[in-house]
């Protein structure tokens, strides 16, 4: 199981991983607003998805109402994630959006 913290926009135009914060922390952006928990859901939606999990692979355990989130991620190791992400943040910045 890896740990991860993470940094979330909600409520933005497109799900998306945005980038890193200057102490490590992954910034990520939700389409979904912060209420009744689709904000949490969408996060854990996006992070399956980047990660190679199931979404209820990926669990927020602390920071359920709060945009800087600590979350579980099962069926992968720290390292396996961290690269994951890596990968998937160079591909969003060799994109331009258009």
């Amino acid at each position: 199981m890896a740990r991860l913290t993470v940094r979330v926009q909600p409520g933005a135009r497109r799900s998306a991983l945005v980038g890193r914060m200057a102490d490590g922390t992954l910034k990520l952006a939700v389409s979904a607003p912060p209420e009744n928990g689709r904000a949490n859901r969408a996060v854990a939606g996006l992070l399956a998805v980047v990660a190679g999990v199931r979404a209820a692979a990926v669990t927020v355990v602390r920071g359920q109402a709060s945009r800087t989130k600590v979350v579980d991620v099962d069926g992968v190791d720290d390292r396996e994630l961290e690269s994951r992400i890596q990968a998937a943040l160079e591909a969003v910045e060799g994109h331009d959006g258009r």
